[in-house]
């Protein structure tokens, strides 16, 4: 993991481990697998906070076009 602070960091939940935590956007999709890996078999528990997700998704689709009005 790198120590630059420019870097976003985003957070990550676990309901099942009772746990949140911020991961640098460059090590978020190795740090939940491996997480999920260690700690639950694989299955997809720890994953981005949902409203965090929701709300990128918003951004994202907002930036494409894809909310505009037809």
């Amino acid at each position: 993991m790198t120590n630059d602070d420019s870097e976003p960091r985003v957070p990550v939940v676990c309901p099942e481990c009772e746990t949140t935590s911020r991961i640098e956007l460059s090590e978020l999709a190795d740090s939940i697998a491996r997480h999920n890996e260690q700690l639950h078999d694989g299955e997809q528990v720890a994953e981005v906070d949902p409203e965090v997700a929701d709300e990128l998704a918003n951004l994202v689709a907002d930036e494409l076009g894809l909310l505009d009005d037809a």
